[in-house]
C-alpha cells in the first residue's frame, strides 16, 4: 500500500493523519487463506458480540470463516485480509446481495477492521483492492449495508464514490432495539 502526501493539505490534522498512515506504509493485501481464520475472528466476533455494526447476534466458528473462505474462492468471489507483519488489521470480502441470476452482476460487501487499524487508509485499501477484484471479474454494482448507527461506515463509503439508495427503518433487530439500515451503492 502506498500512502502520499497529495490530498492531505497543509492542515495540522492533515498531517497527522498522514503520519499516521505512513504507519501502515508496509501493509499488505493479500487472498485470505485458512490460516488466517482465528485472527479474522478475533475482529469478527467481538463486533458481533458488542456492536450494532451488524446485526448478526451469532458469533463464528473457525470452520465457518474457513469454509466462506474457501467457498468465496471456489465462486471467484474475493476475500481479502490486510497483513502487516504477522498482525492481521482487517478484512474484506463480498458475495451474493441476492438470489438469482438477475443478480448475478451485484455483490454485497464486508469491510472489517482491528481498531488499531481504523483511520489509517487500511479500508480504503482493503475495499479498493475489492473493487479492483470485482470489476476485473464482470461486477457492475457493489452494495454496502450498514446500520444507520454506524456513521463512520456511512462517511467512509460516500467518500470512496458510494451513494446511498436507501434507508430502511426498524430492518432489523439487536439489544432489544429495531435499528435502521443504510443502503450505499457503487457502479463500477
Amino acid at each position: 500500500m502506498h500512502v502520499g502526501w497529495v490530498g492531505f493539505g497543509h492542515s495540522i490534522s492533515g498531517i497527522r493523519r498522514n503520519l499516521r498512515q505512513l504507519e501502515y506504509h508496509t501493509v499488505k493485501i493479500l487472498p485470505a487463506s485458512v490460516d488466517d481464520a482465528e485472527a479474522i475472528l478475533a475482529i469478527w466476533n467481538p463486533v458481533i458480540a458488542g456492536t450494532t455494526v451488524t446485526f448478526n447476534n451469532v458469533e463464528k466458528s473457525r470452520t465457518d470463516v474457513a469454509t466462506m473462505i474457501k467457498d468465496r474462492h471456489t465462486a471467484g468471489r474475493e476475500f481479502l485480509v490486510a497483513h502487516q507483519g504477522d498482525n492481521l488489521l482487517g478484512f474484506a470480502t463480498y458475495g451474493p446481495f441476492r438470489s438469482g441470476s438477475g443478480y448475478a452482476n451485484t455483490v454485497e460487501h464486508t469491510v472489517i477492521l482491528a481498531e488499531q487499524a481504523k483511520g489509517n487508509g487500511v479500508g480504503r485499501a482493503l475495499l479498493t483492492a475489492l473493487e479492483s477484484h470485482a470489476k476485473a471479474n464482470g461486477i457492475h454494482s457493489m452494495i454496502a449495508s450498514v446500520s444507520a448507527e454506524n456513521t463512520i461506515a456511512v462517511a467512509f463509503h460516500k467518500t470512496l464514490g458510494f451513494e446511498q439508495v436507501a434507508y430502511i427503518p426498524e430492518a432489523g433487530r439487536k439489544f432489544g432495539r429495531w435499528l435502521d439500515v443504510v443502503f450505499l451503492q457503487k457502479i463500477l
